[in-house]
This record gives structure tokens, sequence and C-alpha cells, in this order.
């Protein structure tokens, strides 16, 4: 994904979680501090989000172990519940929590189109 594909696909989805009631911070440069740190923190105040953002061409999404390891140690720390939102081309959001995700030989993680639409959330479940 490129830098200006990624930042338009979180700037979306922060706009989509103001416009249903949660604050929302963009960490600017995610993935590029030593600290863990999602692209978007969220919370209703009864509920915070950790979300590590992704958008994708294809139908299937490769993740690192270290992805993974990052999100849940961010939310742990914060008090969050991780997830990772990924958006397929000409699909809407779809979100999956880490440990539904699907572990590969090489100790690192994937998610299909099809299996995130039936293991996922949307948005909508996302954020009652």
């Amino acid at each position: 994904m490129s830098k200006a594909k990624g930042s338009r696909v979180e700037r979306e989805l922060l706009h989509m979680l103001w416009h249903s009631g949660f604050a929302t911070l963009r960490s600017a440069g995610s993935g590029l501090s030593s600290y863990p740190n999602p692209d978007l923190i969220a919370s209703n105040g009864k509920k915070c989000l950790a979300i590590e953002c992704k958008s994708i061409k294809s139908n299937v999404k490769y993740l690192t172990k270290e992805d993974r390891k990052q999100l849940l140690d961010f939310s742990k720390i914060f008090k969050a519940e991780p997830w990772f939102g990924i958006r397929f081309n000409n699909e809407k959001w779809y979100f999956i929590k880490p440990e539904h995700l699907n572990k590969g030989k090489n100790k690192n993680y994937s998610i299909s189109l099809d299996s995130i639409k039936k293991r996922g959330v949307t948005f909508k479940q996302l954020i009652k």
C-alpha cells in the first residue's frame, strides 16, 4: 500500500468513527516508531479501540508476526480492544481480532476477503 493510499484510508476510517460518536486519534507514521502504536485509537467513553489499518488490492492481506505483536502489546497497556481494519478494493471496511488471523508456516499471518467476511465484523458491528 502506498503511503498516500494508506493515509487516505486511515483518514476515511477516522471520519467514520468521529461521525459515529468516537473521539479518534490518528498516529501519523505508525510503524516507524520503536514503540508499538496503532494507526488509530478511538473511544466513545464505553469502548476503546486500537486499530491497525490496512488497504489491499488483492484478495489476501499478509501481516507479520511483528504487526500482530505490536498491536497486542499496545492494546494490553492501553486497555483497548485490538483490531485490524482492512479495506479490500471496492469493498467496505472489515475488522478482525488478531487471534482470528490465519497463521502461516513462516509464523506470519494472513486474512482473505472470504475469511474476513465470515470471521470478521463490519463497521456497524465494530462500533456497537
